[in-house]
């Protein structure tokens, strides 16, 4: 047999091996990509495993498993800390919460009692609207960390949020008043059904008020608009006295206060708890800034009749 013929043949074997061994291996890389995805989406404990015979891909699968047990491990680790976290944090904040109670009755019999001077009241006042403010802050603490832990079902009723969120502004005129704010309330003539919890709602209600008190010039607005019949927003809007310092994006984060320059407002819990509020009830919070103007909104589930 000519030699060229030999020699031609020998490479062909060769050729076809090193395709399906190419081939194969080709097959088992995009096996491990698919085993690895799941490792960054969701709980995963299976490790990788290799069926084609190559000292070097088996050494690669060995390196990646020990770091995938290494990442659970820091995963694990970090859920423990959290959690220790947040325990703390309500411990604490339950342990406050009645000193506070305690400080806050004495200064206000003293207050009302005593008869001290003027500058001696003025001491004794600003004392109290300290200790309203910590009370109030541990008070957010105390709820963000139950909030966050919690993790069981809310069960969403049907309410009517025009009725409401009517006699939410009822309950409030007087504090409204003592900001000097006059408000424009804009709702529906229909009454408006949505999916919600009416204790939680009227809580975020509560804590959106409680921002635009702090922040808003003059007058604000509430409103209502219901879209397709399908979707509620409740929203809430405002001028404020500083609008570069706001940052819509992050305005419902944990601890986010519009100007850190500002002191005795709070931790700025107040919008995060409404966020996670939110989230338990299936609805949905975000800011925009329009025509000058700090807009809120929270878009709840509507109900169709």
């Amino acid at each position: 047999m000519n030699i060229w013929i030999i020699i031609s043949i020998f490479l062909f074997v060769i050729c076809v091996l090193l395709f399906v061994y190419l081939t194969a291996l080709k097959r088992q890389i995009r096996k491990i990509k698919e085993e690895l995805t799941p490792t960054r989406e969701k709980e995963y404990n299976k490790q990788l495993s290799i069926s084609l015979f190559d000292k070097d891909l088996t050494a690669l699968s060995t390196e990646i498993n020990y770091n995938l047990d290494y990442q659970k491990q820091l995963k694990h680790e970090a859920r423990l800390s959290e959690i220790r976290l947040r325990q703390s944090v309500s411990d604490i904040a339950h342990d406050l919460r009645t000193p506070l109670t305690v400080i806050k009755g004495n200064l206000q019999m003293l207050v009302q009692d005593g008869e001290y001077s003027s500058k001696d009241k003025a001491y004794l006042n600003t004392c109290r609207e300290k200790a309203d403010v910590l009370k109030n802050m541990v008070d957010d603490f105390f709820e963000m960390s139950v909030l966050e832990s919690d993790s069981t079902n809310v069960i969403l009723h049907e309410i009517n949020a025009t009725k409401l969120l009517m006699q939410f502004v009822v309950d409030h005129e007087a504090v409204i008043r003592e900001h000097d704010l006059v408000p424009d309330i804009r709702l529906p003539e229909k009454a408006v059904y949505i999916q919600a919890d009416e204790q939680m709602l009227t809580r975020m209600l509560g804590n959106m008020l409680g921002n635009v008190l702090k922040y808003a010039r003059d007058s604000f607005r509430i409103s209502m608009n219901v879209k397709n019949d399908s979707s509620c927003d409740i929203i809430f809007e405002n001028a404020v006295y500083d609008m570069e310092e706001i940052d819509v994006g992050n305005l419902f984060e944990r601890t986010y206060r519009g100007n850190r320059a500002r002191t005795g407002q709070g931790a700025g819990l107040g919008l995060y708890i409404v966020r996670l509020l939110a989230q338990k009830q299936n609805a949905d919070v975000y800011a925009e800034i329009n025509d000058g103007k700090l807009v809120t909104h929270m878009v709840f589930t509507a109900i169709e009749k």
